[in-house]
């Protein structure tokens, strides 16, 4: 239901995004190490939904430094997760909740066998309000984390529709040969053109109903987008997406 990324660094790998559980993020380890046995430099947490950051309870087990948005600092500890509402408690045993111990304020540099890593923090909310990206020149390779959604309908879930697409098109005009998301099995270039084209048409929808003065009901029944109703999700997550987006543009209106 996630990507986790294992970027082989030449003798350690750099893991984006640790998954949802605990085991989850052993089992993917152990799957790394039968291709390329090698130890894990860092964690990098590119947002703060516990579907991309659980497996932390793992990693930090084995003693590794994790990297995340300085934003982390404001997440509170809740006394059930998400994911531990929707998994079973079979799958879930021995996940706690660990945040990054190394913050990104701003932007950072690290480097890992003489290659750079770059950390760049969104720093108003698109996705999410702690999105981080990471760029890796060495390897023509940016990670947005749920920035960039395909073969599914993205989830706005808390996020700002504008900033969003701010971000997404900024991506678009860069000269990446892999732009890798958080859900979704495209990793080039173009990984990014069904969430933007969903974000952007959602957009001009919902400021024509807010210019027409449709509430927000009509908005959520009348914005169907119906080229959109064969991806994957739709039906899960399209209305609650107008009616978040709603919210955004009309407060900003």
């Amino acid at each position: 239901m996630v990507n986790s990324c294992f970027v082989d660094m030449g003798d350690s790998y750099l893991v984006i995004d640790s998954g949802p559980t605990y085991n989850y993020a052993k089992e993917a380890y152990s799957l790394m190490k039968t291709i390329k046995n090698q130890p894990i430099a860092y964690v990098v947490n590119t947002h703060a939904h516990d579907d991309h950051w659980l497996g932390n309870s793992y990693y930090k087990q084995l003693g590794i430094d994790i990297i995340g948005s300085v934003k982390f600092k404001n997440e509170v500890k809740v006394e059930q997760t998400r994911m531990q509402k929707n998994v079973t408690k079979q799958a879930y045993e021995h996940t706690t909740q660990e945040f990054p111990n190394i913050f990104i304020e701003d932007k950072k540099t690290i480097s890992i066998n003489d290659q750079e890593i770059n950390f760049s923090r969104v720093h108003d909310k698109a996705h999410s309000s702690s999105d981080l990206l990471v760029y890796i020149p060495s390897k023509s390779t940016l990670f947005m984390g749920d920035l960039v959604f395909n073969d599914r309908i993205p989830s706005l879930r808390d996020g700002n529709i504008n900033r969003w697409i701010e971000e997404l098109e900024k991506a678009k005009s860069g000269k990446y040969t892999f732009i890798i998301g958080g859900h979704g099995s495209m990793v080039n270039q173009h990984s990014i053109d069904i969430t933007l084209a969903y974000l952007v048409e959602l957009r001009d929808e919902l400021r024509n109903a807010l210019d027409e003065g449709l509430d927000i009901e009509d908005a959520i029944n009348s914005i169907t987008m119906d080229k959109f109703k064969n991806i994957a999700m739709y039906d899960v997550l399209h209305r609650q997406n107008v009616e978040t987006a709603y919210r955004t543009l009309e407060w900003e209106q």
